[in-house]
Formats: structure tokens, sequence, C-alpha cells
């Protein structure tokens, strides 16, 4: 997966008052927790942050450079003021490359379903999947193809190609799309339609 590289200082000063002063001058007070609890408190351009995160997701890998030290990090929790929508703190997650971690990753549809195109109604429960894996490997997403759905079919977790290293931990039986048809008297769906139109008269 690509990582997005983000510049950071060690921070000196602490409190509310500091904070400010350093938001005024352009920059993002923020906290890195270390994988054993331990943490310590950087100060980033929030112009440069706020490029770097555009579009990412909270699976996305982190490279942040302290003081010119590579830290492989997650966004962990992300504050904006309630009223201008600007960030005034970050706390980041630090992350052991040898380490299996958890994450849930954003599912992403692909193609046109079959049933969608015989009149149904395309329906995706879950938006995102538990998976296991080392920080290299954890991807962006996880593609789910939809194109073969056809009509009152689902697709399941079991039903998914994870990818290399990557092994899922939601339940194999969670739904993560189907296609249904609405249910209008008188109407039935594609394939009650044929048969209907095919059986031979009496």
């Amino acid at each position: 997966m690509e990582h997005v590289v983000l510049t950071a200082q060690k921070r000196t000063g602490l409190g509310s008052g500091y904070a400010a002063r350093l938001r005024r001058n352009g920059r993002l007070p923020a906290v890195v927790y270390g994988a054993e609890g331990k943490a310590f408190p950087i100060e980033l351009n929030t112009l440069e942050f706020a490029k770097g995160i555009k579009g990412i997701s909270e699976s996305t890998l982190i490279n942040l450079s302290i003081d010119g030290v590579s830290h492989e990090v997650f966004i962990k929790d992300l504050q904006r003021d309630i009223l201008t929508g600007k960030f005034v703190h970050v706390d980041f997650y630090e992350v052991e490359k040898s380490k299996a971690l958890h994450a849930k990753v954003p599912v992403r549809i692909l193609g046109t379903a079959e049933g969608v195109r015989q009149g149904g109604i395309l329906e995706v429960p879950i938006h995102e999947v538990e998976v296991e894996c080392l920080p290299k490997d954890l991807p962006e997403h996880i593609d789910v193809d939809v194109s073969r759905l056809g009509a009152n079919q689902s697709l399941h977790v079991r039903d998914l190609v994870p990818p290399q290293g990557v092994k899922f931990l939601s339940s194999p039986d969670m739904v993560v799309a189907t296609v249904k048809f609405a249910k209008v008297e008188g109407t039935a769906a594609p394939e009650a339609a044929a048969v209907s139109e095919t059986a031979p008269k009496a």
C-alpha cells in the first residue's frame, strides 16, 4: 500500500496557552502514542498536514518523520474546531512493524450488479471489514466485485478473497452486498416472471 508521508518536530512546550500560540502560527499540536503506552508531544505544519491526509481512511498507514526519525503511525483521533472546522489537535498511534495488528478496512464496491440491471436495488449493509495483518500488508480498502450478483443474491465475507498477508476477522456469514426487489403487489421478481412466462399451459 502507498504510505502518506508527514514531517513533524518534537514539541517542547505544553499546556493550552502554548498550543493556542502554535495554532496561531500555523502549527498543529499533536501527540504520538507508542505501542508500549508511552506518549510524546509533537507539532506539525497545519497546511501540510491537511493536504497530506486528504482522502485517507482510518486504515491508512502514515510515515511520520519526527526530527528526521521515521515512525509508522495511524491517526487515532482528530479534533476540529466546532465553529471553524479547522484542525486543532491530532493523536497518532505508532505500530510495530513486525507485529500483526487488527484494523477496520473500508469496502469498495466495484461494477454494476446483474440484479440491478434487472431492476433490483443494491444494498451494502456494511462499509468496512475487520482484518489482521502486518502493518506493511494493510490494504487501503477491500474491493468487492458485485457485477455477477443476481436478483435476491448476496455476497458474504466468506466469498471475498483477502489480499496476500491479510486475514479476515469479521464473521464469514456477514453480508457485504445483496440485491433486493421492492415488494409491489402483483409484481414478481425477474426469476418468478420468467418461470410464469415459460410454463406450459394446461
